[in-house]
């Protein structure tokens, strides 16, 4: 115990020595403590905003399967075979069929679709326009909606072209308010429908602005013959985002040839003939993100080396001003190693409680005013606290480097020399 009492003193002594010295030059501590403190605060904020720009993409993607595939028809803007442009390109059963066909073993969910985009739907005296469109049972993993009453259209639905109808949540609402819809019926353009099921969508209100038919009902009930708008698909799982990408783009290239091919239409005229991969998409929003993360994390650190350099500079005049004192030091046998942990023990000290009070100030902010933020691609903003407490270390890193070369100099001081200092 003896011998650990002169190490007590010596480290009671020193924090008596950091307060007396931060009791002396409040001014210059505090205005130290403030750019340290708003470098990390700055950092931390600028890392939440990037999460809440990466949670808003994610939240955009939810509406629709990883690796959905997506095949619309247009017109043809050049002449090929001989045909004239200005032809209207329209779909049929027998391209779904063939696209099953030939490319079954790279496709997970499939459907085609025929969509209704004003329809007048009537339900009693309450009357509202939706779109309707009549989809295949995959449609719902496709387009990622999750029934929350009754069900979703099923095989029998299609082989028997039921009169059966899914509706979007907004529509219950409108039409029915509080009554369960379940078992109703309701128009559709005139023809009356059996209310089978209701879902919800991550999209919001306007995903759940709809009605799903069974495409083989919608085909025969509206007069449409084979004819068919869209077709939808999504892909097999892969194991990581190169691979999914690779085979999407592989998919989406054969695909994009073997439907050119069925309706004559020029290699690359695409206007006639649209494909578009969520993947594809998505690889294109999440590199944003990751350069405006990247971005922020640049300007959030640039930020906290001005607040060390700060820190650095006062440890300089710190040293000259106690110059002499510590030339005193030395003549009574204090070692260089003291003399840097005086000076570092002052600097840790300044940066960490700084750092402390600029992390708990964004992550407080964060806090209160993410969840006020409303926007569709902008949500949530928040900081792993693991990633704050590692941005915290490193500040506490830096203070102490920013405190080592002044100290350093300072043990290098000869006594004499010291002394002499005015």
């Amino acid at each position: 115990m003896n011998k650990l009492e002169p190490l007590l003193m010596f480290n009671i002594e020193r924090w008596q020595e950091i307060f007396e010295a931060i009791a002396k030059n409040k001014l210059r501590t505090i205005l130290t403590g403030i750019s340290v403190a708003s470098g990390i605060f700055i950092l931390v904020i600028l890392l939440g905003v990037g999460k809440g720009i990466q949670n808003g993409i994610e939240k955009q993607f939810e509406r629709d399967a990883d690796g959905i595939v997506e095949v619309w028809s247009g017109t043809t803007t050049m002449e090929y075979k001989g045909l004239n442009p200005g032809r209207q390109i329209q779909f049929h059963n027998a391209d779904y069929d063939i696209t099953v066909q030939k490319l079954g073993d790279q496709i997970d969910r499939k459907s085609s679709t025929y969509s209704f985009w004003n329809g007048e739907i009537v339900y009693g005296a309450e009357t509202g326009t939706y779109q309707y469109r009549g989809v295949y049972p995959d449609y719902q993993v496709i387009e990622n909606a999750t029934v929350t009453e009754g069900r979703f259209i099923n095989a029998n639905d299609i082989s028997n072209s039921e009169k059966v109808a899914v509706i979007g949540q907004k529509v219950k609402l409108d039409l029915f308010k509080e009554k369960d819809p379940i078992g109703e019926q309701i128009a559709v353009s005139k023809i009356n429908f059996k209310v089978i099921g209701v879902f919800t969508d991550p999209g919001g209100e306007r995903e759940e602005s709809r009605v799903f038919l069974p495409i083989t009902t919608t085909q025969q009930a509206y007069g449409i013959a084979d004819k068919i708008s869209n077709l939808a698909f999504t892909l097999v799982k892969k194991d990581n985002y190169e691979e999914a990408l690779k085979a999407s783009n592989k998919f989406t290239s054969e695909i994009g040839q073997l439907l050119r091919g069925k309706n004559t239409i020029a290699p690359d005229d695409l206007s006639a003939l649209g494909v578009n991969s969520s993947i594809e998409n998505a690889k294109q929003f999440y590199d944003l993100n990751l350069y405006i993360r990247l971005f922020f994390w640049w300007v959030g650190i640039c930020t906290i080396i001005a607040g060390v350099v700060g820190v650095s500079n006062i440890m300089l005049i710190i040293v000259k001003e106690r110059t002499k004192e510590i030339g005193i030091r030395k003549a009574l046998g204090a070692s260089p190693v003291s003399i840097i942990g005086m000076i570092l023990h002052e600097s840790i000290f300044i940066t960490t409680i700084s750092g402390f009070v600029g992390l708990l100030m964004s992550l407080l902010l964060l806090e209160l005013a993410g969840p006020q933020i409303k926007s569709e691609y902008f949500l949530n903003p928040e900081v792993d606290f693991g990633v704050a407490l590692t941005t915290l270390a490193l500040l506490v890193f830096s203070g102490a480097l920013a405190g080592f070369f002044p100290a350093y100099r300072a043990a290098k001081i000869k006594p004499i020399v010291a002394l002499r200092d005015e």
